[in-house]
């Protein structure tokens, strides 16, 4: 299956009538292993699959798929800011986080960025299924092991407005791209060209993630993305 889209026939009536799922993970093997699980039910379908945020976000616009999974460190854009892209540009859109996070702080980042769903990486396969049955119908869905008050029908109460408001740092998607990455250990001539922004410019955002963060260094800018969830450890060891 390619990592960008997936060469489809028209759609039959029986097709217009499933739940369509866009798949994203950097992950071939977990693409791959939840598109084979899913075809086996007979009321989903996968209309595309993404390794990256950005693939991710034009692929929505393509397919305006009914309900996305969507894992969050990923290289080019991370899980929370297409999560964020994707919600501004198609504000309906259904987006499940796979992610291996389960504290609350972490999950009220996510919902304060549109998710409607939260999985833990361990889920069961019987679980995925279900929380794409879930959300589709209008319901939230987040795994058992996480705190009971995001998982009923009260979760945007108050309370837990106010607890989305304190767990979401007020980056801009551009402030947002720039951090990603810089934590990657791309330089700013690098990051310029990617973006394709000018390296003046990519001097001022880093300033302004350091002012926003009240951090004072490119390796504490990689600490906060990796605690942050958006890259993983792994990614830029030798900035620590």
């Amino acid at each position: 299956m390619s990592s960008l889209s997936l060469t489809m026939n028209k759609p039959s009536d029986l097709d217009r009538k499933s739940i369509s799922v866009l798949l994203v993970d950097d992950h071939t093997v977990v693409r791959e292993g939840l598109e084979i699980l899913l075809v086996a039910e007979k009321d989903i379908r996968v209309v595309a699959s993404a390794d990256n945020g950005k693939q991710a976000l034009q692929l929505a616009l393509k397919h305006k798929p009914d309900v996305i999974l969507m894992d969050i460190a990923m290289p080019v854009l991370n899980g929370l800011e297409a999560t964020r892209q994707i919600r501004k540009a198609i504000p309906n859109a259904k987006i499940i986080i796979l992610s291996a996070h389960r504290d609350d702080a972490y999950v009220s980042h996510v919902v304060a960025m549109g998710a409607v769903g939260f999985l833990i990486k361990q889920t069961s396969f019987h679980l995925i299924a279900k929380a794409i049955r879930e959300v589709h119908s209008g319901k939230t869905h987040f795994s058992p092991e996480i705190s009971g008050h995001f998982r009923n029908d009260n979760w945007d109460s108050a309370k837990n407005r106010n607890l989305i408001k304190k767990a979401l740092i007020q980056l801009s998607s551009r402030e947002a791209e720039v951090l990603q990455l810089i934590a990657e250990g791309k330089t700013n001539k690098q990051i310029g060209v990617i973006l394709n922004i000018s390296v003046k410019t990519v001097e001022k955002h880093r300033q302004h993630l350091m002012t926003k963060l009240n951090l004072h260094d490119t390796a504490g800018l990689t600490r906060y993305a990796i605690s942050a969830g958006i890259i993983e450890s792994s990614v830029h060891l030798t900035t620590l």
